[in-house]
């Protein structure tokens, strides 16, 4: 939102070069993180005390992040080529919010690009458009609540139609099936 505000004048140059100089720094973690791995003597301490399994060989930082009970703020403490890193940012008053924002886009990418995922296929479905008279009963294929429901609230894209409460998405696939896509 930062960028908007700034784009109406709601936000000052020094804000949004901070927001950047966050950006970049998380990008630049991210990437040291993925790159760099940690071998067992290092970690394995944090690991029994964490009570998650130890290591027995080298393994990517982003790996070791993943588990629940590690916080990329363990890993800085006990590696010191993280913590110099981190250290040469320079991330000063920025540094708990970056380190923080770090972790949650690592931890959670997974579930983000998933969501992301199904909010493109969920616009996608906005644009595909049903006829009015569309006759869902002829379609057999469908659940019969949902060739009762469409019926009666007659929605005019498959975007609408995959919102209806009764409607599956297998109802959704079996029209897109129908309808050639």
């Amino acid at each position: 939102l930062t960028p908007i505000g700034h784009k109406i004048g709601l936000i000052g140059e020094d804000r949004l070069n901070l927001l950047k100089i966050k950006e970049n720094s998380i990008n630049e973690i991210i990437k040291f993180i993925k790159s760099e791995n940690s071998e067992p003597s290092e970690v394995n301490e944090l690991l029994i005390n964490s009570e998650t399994p130890v290591i027995v060989q080298k393994t990517k930082i982003a790996s070791l992040l993943l588990r629940p009970q590690i916080s990329l703020k363990n890993l800085i403490d006990i590696l010191p080529k993280l913590s110099k890193f981190i250290e040469d940012l320079n991330l000063n008053y920025l540094y708990n919010e970056t380190i923080e924002e770090t972790e949650i886009l690592l931890k959670y990418s997974s579930y983000i690009d998933k969501e992301k995922e199904i909010a493109s296929k969920i616009n996608r479905l906005e644009d595909i458009e049903l006829n009015e008279n569309f006759d869902f009963n002829k379609l057999k294929s469908l659940s019969s609540e949902a060739r009762e429901k469409l019926s009666k609230i007659k929605p005019k894209t498959l975007g609408q139609a995959s919102r209806i409460s009764g409607v599956s998405p297998s109802d959704i696939s079996v029209l897109l099936i129908y309808l050639g896509r």
